[in-house]
C-alpha cells in the first residue's frame, strides 16, 4: 500500500493509477457495474488525462473493459475463468511462497504476523474492506521476499481480476468465515520450509477461489429462481 506522503512524491498519473487500481482490487467497483470516465474523474478529484491513462493501463491488464459511450466496467467472472485462475495461482503463488520461505528473515516474518493480526481483527468485526486490504497486503508482502519480479507481476495481474468478485462473495458471508489459511503459511515461514509453504499456499488459494466459485454459482441460482 502506498502512504499519502509517498503518493505526494510520485507523478500524478501514477498516483491516479494506484488509486483506481485499489478501487478495483478491493471491490469498490463491482463486477459488471458500468462507470463513466467523467464519474471517475469526479470521484478521484483529478483531471481527465491521468484518469484516461490509468484506465488504459487497467484495460491492458484485464482489470477493466471498455463498454463504449465513455463507460468502463470491471469484467464479471465465469466459472471457466475461475478454473484458469486457480491453475495460474497455484502455479505462480505456490512457487513464490516456496522461494520466500527459503530466504525470509525473522523481521519479515514478524511484519507478516502483524499484518495477519490486523486481518484477524477485520475477521472478528466483519470488516470486509479491512479483510480484503490486509489479505492482499499479506500476500504482496510475502511475495516481495521471493525475489521473483516476473512471477510477482503475474500474480498481481491475477489478483486484479478476482479481487472484485472476492468483495462480493465476502459480503455474503458471516463475520469470521472469510478465507484465511495464513497461520499455516506463517508456520512454514518460521521453519523456512519451502515445500510446506507451497502446500499451505495451495490450500489458501483453493479455499479462497472455491468460495468465489460458489458465490458465482449462488448468484446464478438466485437469478434463475427469481
Amino acid at each position: 500500500m502506498q502512504t499519502t506522503d509517498a503518493n505526494e512524491k510520485r507523478p500524478t498519473h501514477e498516483v491516479v493509477y494506484q488509486r483506481l487500481r485499489e478501487k478495483v482490487l478491493f471491490g469498490e467497483l463491482a463486477p459488471g457495474q458500468p462507470v463513466t470516465i467523467q464519474g471517475l474523474v469526479e470521484t478521484l478529484d483529478v483531471g481527465m488525462t491521468p484518469v484516461r491513462e490509468a484506465i488504459r493501463r487497467m484495460i491492458s491488464e484485464g482489470a477493466l473493459v471498455f463498454q463504449g459511450n465513455r463507460r468502463v466496467s470491471v469484467p464479471s467472472l465465469s466459472t471457466h475463468d475461475i478454473d484458469q485462475m486457480v491453475f495460474i495461482r497455484k502455479s505462480i503463488e505456490c512457487e513464490l511462497a516456496r522461494r520466500a520461505a527459503e530466504t525470509v528473515s525473522d523481521d519479515a516474518v514478524a511484519q507478516l504476523v502483524a499484518i495477519d493480526a490486523a486481518l484477524d481483527q477485520a475477521l472478528e468485526t466483519g470488516d470486509v474492506h479491512g479483510y480484503l486490504v490486509h489479505n492482499y497486503r499479506f500476500h504482496a508482502e510475502l511475495y516481495k521476499h521471493a525475489n521473483a519480479p516476473v512471477l510477482t507481476d503475474i500474480a498481481e495481474r491475477i489478483w486484479l481480476r478476482f479481487g472484485p468478485s472476492m468483495r462480493v462473495v465476502c459480503g455474503q458471508l458471516e463475520a469470521g468465515h472469510y478465507p484465511d489459511r495464513h497461520k499455516d503459511i506463517l508456520e512454514a515461514l518460521r521453519r523456512q520450509d519451502g515445500e510446506l509453504a507451497a502446500l499451505a499456499m495451495e490450500r489458501d488459494v483453493k479455499q479462497g477461489m472455491e468460495q468465489i466459485r460458489q458465490g458465482l454459482l449462488d448468484q446464478v441460482d438466485s437469478i434463475d429462481i427469481g
